[in-house]
């Protein structure tokens, strides 16, 4: 058997990009590439029904071995995010790691301003080598899912129902499920392993929404310029400064809600600002998407409808989807207590294949795999986490197939 490690820094070794811009999905063929490569993994460890198909989806089954038992779906995808490189990716392995800074190429993963890197004081840990991105959002979940289930096959007698994988494209551009068959996969509900530190356990996420603005200037002779010119992107400054200081990632934290301006390209005659907009909250969600839009409105009175916004949700908090079925959350947490693992329930300041899965029909939570800093060339994995989460799948598995409020026949 391999080890979660082992895969891991097999899968880390593939590029897998999504592509914001790309009109194809999967949005680049390296991703249809590791498809098939994970698809051959499953074979080799026995797992029934392995599948790719048009979309990219890989999909396989471990069948049950008790009656009666739910069918559950673990989820991760390959992509990896745009934000950072994910080619030629190089790991970096600290053992027993000292407490202090890690030299990388070109800069250095501290803990001064890493804290949480005092926490895996003595563990082995993985980093990449700076340049790029490690790749543990979500190859961390891959890696643990299959060994999990080569685990059960090679260990019958631990009992547990049928088991659904899969493994899905471009969930770091928000498309990840565009094409999910929820029916096919045929599970009474999953889990994502694809959060952050050793114990989270997921069920609430940020609303999302997306706002790009295009602005079409006039440019002129600056010498001749007064009440002619429009400078596109002066306009684009002045919509940025209408909205809340205070409100952006860097100073806010919680259940606080954001504008993050992720792009502003333009000179005096275009610009384009490309925003995402996220809030817990349904209301204040709504009303941050009419403020943008009352920015706009407002701008486009003073310079002549020069502006275009295109304003868009992507996906919305999983937790009105999960409530009427809490005791798939007491499952993980119980399951986290019975390996050793503080659960630490709190909300993803992000979103999650499974935040869109669970308003398909298929309530899915979200686990941790691991990994910390990700979408950067700080991103790194503790070896423990990892090992821990194959053993927490596993548990997960044979608590539902023995625990009485799981029993289909009941």
């Amino acid at each position: 058997m391999k080890t979660v490690t082992e895969r891991f820094l097999t899968y880390v070794k593939h590029h897998t990009t999504s592509d914001e811009s790309s009109d194809t999905f999967p949005s680049t063929k390296r991703q249809l590439a590791f498809a098939a490569f994970l698809a051959k993994e499953c074979e080799a460890i026995g797992l029934q029904s392995v599948s790719v198909d048009a979309y990219g989806y890989v999909t396989a089954l471990l069948p049950g071995n008790t009656a009666n038992a739910p069918t559950i779906g673990f989820i991760s995808h390959m992509d990896t995010s745009p934000d950072a490189s994910g080619e030629n990716v190089l790991s970096n392995i600290v053992e027993n790691y000292d407490g202090k800074a890690i030299p990388l190429n070109g800069t250095v993963l501290s803990p001064k301003e890493f804290p949480s890197l005092k926490e895996y004081i003595g563990q082995t840990l993985i980093t990449s080598d700076g340049t790029t991105l490690l790749g543990a959002d979500d190859k961390a979940g891959i890696a643990e899912i299959l060994t999990a289930a080569e685990y059960l096959l090679a260990h019958p007698e631990i009992p547990h129902g049928a088991i659904r994988i899969a493994f899905t494209p471009d969930e770091e551009i928000g498309k990840g499920v565009d094409f999910f068959d929820v029916d096919k996969f045929h599970a009474d509900f999953a889990y994502t392993l694809d959060g952050g530190r050793i114990g989270e356990l997921e069920y609430e996420n940020f609303n999302a929404a997306r706002a790009i603005i295009r602005i079409k200037g006039k440019n002129v002779h600056p010498g001749s310029a007064k009440n002619v010119m429009k400078n596109a992107a002066l306009i684009g400054t002045e919509i940025a400064s209408l909205l809340p200081e205070r409100e952006t990632p860097a100073k806010t934290e919680g259940y606080e809600g954001f504008f993050h301006l992720c792009s502003f390209e333009g000179d005096v005659t275009s610009a384009t600002l490309n925003y995402i907009i996220r809030d817990f909250n349904a209301d204040s969600f709504a009303h941050r998407k009419e403020l943008l839009r009352l920015i706009v409105e407002r701008k486009n009175a003073q310079y002549n409808n020069c502006i275009e916004l295109d304003l868009h949700d992507e996906y919305y908090n999983m937790l009105s989807q999960i409530e009427p079925h809490m005791e798939i959350v007491s499952l993980a947490k119980q399951a986290m207590l019975d390996c050793g693992i503080t659960p630490i329930i709190q909300p993803i300041r992000g979103g999650t294949d499974g935040a869109r899965l669970s308003f398909m029909g298929l309530p899915c939570p979200n686990l941790f795999a691991g990994g910390h800093n990700f979408h950067s060339n700080y991103e790194y994995v503790p070896v423990p986490s990892m090992e821990k989460a194959v053993s927490m799948i596993v548990r997960i598995a044979e608590l539902a197939a023995t625990t009485l409020d799981f029993q289909k026949n009941v």
